[in-house]
């Protein structure tokens, strides 16, 4: 007679079973936004020809490229459980500073290059001391630091203009070994991804994202890792600025308005919850381009660019939706 199964036996292929569901039900989102991604890229490629060529990957690279620094920055912020909305006022106010200042010195772009990105750095510092100290909503007090880097950049540039030197602008356009400088920069940003979301502060990040309370027990300092996570959103917002630059060969006061909610949007359609501690930057960037792609089919359709957003929106809608069953579930799990 066969004897029954220990009971440690059965425990452990439920935890087994429960950690594999857990693990579904965490990429479930991501995966979905790559198949998504592919049958737009198909859509795509039958209504327009050389779509899967290396020169459309360096022009779809370069029209997402300025997202993809936002929304990285982003990504952050909600991996810590956040949401930064000064990310539209540090952009419009890097281009416009650069516009004014970069003259046709090399010296003098080399300097203000590494202010505004120190500029940045230095304006979500400053938030995330504010949220931690003052144990203030995100939403309130970036809300309240968009507004005031949107009127700065009014004062320094009323109106779109401004000039850049030769070189600055030939940087955007430039390629090696075929690939453009977007790509090579889409490259730099995927290996500083790989780096980051092993190291202690990304792992801290993660954690008190999923559970604050929790992560302060473990030891985790929290008002660093509100300070560390705003910072890093508003140096990449800074570079998100001086890239656009590059594209638009001008500076824009009111642009970075453009960037906020698609931030957002690129971060969760990839399967960043909203609700901290799950996604990574690859959904991020796959996100990035499903908005892309979605404005490279209205333009081929010849639809008016209102569908844009509508179409955008609507997937965001469901991304979110899908967000909110996944943590549900993974709730219940825990119960």
């Amino acid at each position: 007679m066969n004897a029954l199964p220990s009971l440690e036996g059965i425990d452990s292929k439920l935890t087994g079973a429960n950690e594999w569901r857990t693990r579904l039900e965490d990429r479930a989102p991501f995966v979905v936004a790559c198949v998504l991604l592919m049958v737009l890229m198909t859509v795509y490629g039958l209504l327009r020809k050389n779509v899967f060529t290396l020169e459309e990957l360096n022009l779809d690279t370069a029209a997402a490229m300025t997202l993809l620094l936002a929304a990285a920055g982003q990504t952050i912020v909600l991996l810590r459980g956040g949401i930064d909305l000064s990310i539209g006022g540090m952009i419009s106010l890097g281009t416009v500073l650069a516009a004014t200042h970069f003259g046709n010195n090399p010296v003098s772009t080399t300097f203000w290059t590494v202010l505004i990105v120190m500029i940045g750095l230095t304006i979500g510092l400053v938030n995330g001391l504010i949220i931690a100290v003052l144990k203030l909503q995100p939403f309130l007090v970036t809300l309240a630091t968009w507004s005031i880097l949107s009127g700065a950049a009014l004062l320094v540039l009323p109106t779109d203009g401004g000039s850049f030197p030769p070189g600055w602008m030939k940087f955007g356009s430039s390629s090696l070994l075929g690939l453009s400088s977007s790509v090579w920069m889409l490259l730099a940003l995927l290996l500083f991804w790989i780096w980051f979301r092993k190291t202690r502060l990304a792992i801290a990040i993660r954690a008190t994202g999923s559970n604050e309370r929790s992560a302060y027990l473990s030891g985790v300092p929290l008002i660093f890792i509100n300070v560390a996570t705003y910072g890093l959103s508003g140096m990449f917002a800074a570079l998100a600025s001086l890239y656009l630059t590059t594209q638009t060969g001008t500076g824009s006061p009111t642009i970075g308005k453009d960037y906020i909610l698609p931030s957002v949007a690129a971060a969760v359609i990839g399967g960043v919850s909203l609700f901290g501690g799950r996604g990574g930057l690859m959904g991020t960037i796959v996100g990035a381009f499903i908005i892309t792609i979605i404005g490279n089919l209205v333009f081929v359709l010849s639809v008016s660019s209102y569908w844009q957003p509508i179409v955008s929106g609507v997937i965001l809608l469901v991304a979110v939706l899908t967000s909110s069953i996944a943590e549900k579930s993974a709730r219940r799990n825990l119960v």
